[in-house]
């Protein structure tokens, strides 16, 4: 659809794909993104013809997080750094763009498939466990390295609920990465396929799972998610909301961000880090 400039928006049948187009900066997610993507599941909800939705990405990676570019640096935005200014506006901020708009595709009341490829990174991850489903090429890597600058995660902690307690200790506290095998294994992929075969195999899940009545798929997700809500999954969240705004605006963070302003990018920081020099 021509209103969206970052991601791109196909029906086919009783299933909407929604690709993220940003190839170029490895689907990073930009404020633009975010909004687009709202407005597509918007779409998609008011479409009484679509059953699934499938989430994708253009290109080598499904995401690589947030797109800090816009937070430090020289192409930082003027307007988004003036709202952030503040602890309460950058509470307001990340609030409203990275926990409620994620909250929102987790309770989606359509069926949804993530398709996951490439490097699938902190915020990427996080976006990619809202849907119901993920189908992973086996070129895929989960990995959320945050700890290394300091910060508790990203806003949402989804591993708990993706890997069990002691896996998610050890994958946040390390930073390792998760091959898309061993993401199977582990119970947070539904798939894994061949690169080649990762559109065909999540439109071929969401065609099966199309075949359900929509009022039928929508009481099963209810349910799950609800079953979830009795084990405390969303009051897990907005714990972790708390604590992560507490740690990220201590001076330690703070000085990581700083640090990545220095060295250009996130990479060589975490790359300092690891030599030892930070």
């Amino acid at each position: 659809m021509s209103e969206f400039e970052t991601l791109l928006y196909d029906v086919d049948g009783p299933v909407a794909t929604i690709t993220l187009n940003r190839p170029d900066q490895a689907n990073a997610q930009s404020t633009q993104l975010i909004n687009e993507l709202d407005r597509a599941l918007d779409v998609a909800d008011a479409d009484d013809g679509v059953r699934v939705v499938i989430l994708a990405a253009a290109g080598k990676h499904f995401s690589s997080g947030h797109d800090l570019k816009e937070l430090v640096g020289p192409s930082a935005d003027p307007e988004l750094q003036r709202r952030r200014a503040t602890a309460e506006g950058k509470f307001r901020h990340e609030r409203q763009m990275y926990f409620d708009r994620c909250v929102r595709l987790y309770e989606f009341r359509k069926p949804t498939i993530a398709a996951v490829q490439g490097r699938c990174i902190a915020a990427g991850l996080m976006l990619a466990a809202m849907c119901d489903l993920i189908v992973a090429a086996d070129d895929a890597v989960f990995q959320n390295p945050v700890a290394r600058m300091s910060g508790a995660g990203v806003e949402l902690l989804v591993e708990p609920w993706e890997l069990g307690i002691r896996k998610a200790k050890e994958f946040l506290l390390t930073g390792d990465e998760i091959d898309a095998r061993e993401a199977w294994r582990l119970g947070m992929v539904n798939q894994v396929v061949p690169r080649s075969e990762l559109a065909a195999a999540a439109r071929a899940m969401a065609a099966k799972i199309a075949l359900v009545p929509p009022v039928t798929a929508e009481r099963i997700k209810d349910s799950i998610n609800h079953t979830f809500e009795l084990m405390g999954k969303r009051h897990s969240w907005n714990f972790h909301f708390m604590a992560h705004h507490f740690t990220h605006n201590t001076a330690t963070a703070l000085g990581k961000l700083a640090e990545r302003e220095q060295m250009g990018s996130m990479k060589e920081v975490f790359e300092a880090r690891d030599r030892g020099d930070a």
